[in-house]
Order: C-alpha cells, then sequence, then structure tokens
C-alpha cells in the first residue's frame, strides 16, 4: 500500500530496523506500515515526511511531487 515508504527507504540503503528506530515503534509495526497491514498513525507520517524531506501528499501517493511543501 504504501510504495513510496519503501521505496525511499531503499533507496537510502536503510533497513527497516533503522527507520523503526528513529520512529520509536518494532521493525515488525513498522513492517506492517509498509506493507499496509497497519494504518500509520498521522504523528508517524508527520515524522517520516521530516525523516524524507518529503510531503506526506507524496508519502501516501496523492502526489507525485516530493519537494516537501513550504
Amino acid at each position: 500500500m504504501y510504495r513510496r515508504l519503501r521505496d525511499l527507504r531503499e533507496d537510502r540503503d536503510l533497513p527497516q530496523r533503522v527507520v523503526a528506530n528513529e520512529l520509536h515503534v518494532s521493525q515488525a509495526t513498522y513492517s506492517r506500515y509498509e506493507n499496509g497491514a497497519l494504518d500509520i498513525p498521522s504523528g508517524v507520517l508527520i515524522a517520516l515526511a521530516l525523516y524524507y524531506g518529503t510531503s506526506i501528499d507524496y508519502l501516501v501517493g496523492l502526489s507525485d511531487n516530493p519537494a516537501p511543501y513550504r
């Protein structure tokens, strides 16, 4: 479901556990976020957008522009 999360992580050669640690969640929880088995809380979406320097719209596929909003 959130293919872009996986793509952004893999583009930076990061394992799931590194991103999970940044978010203060388990690797299993982060894996469920990436595959869409678990809805991502808004606070985590904000943290991911800041971590990757992009917008939430880009993360969830509502925009093809990865640039963050001003």
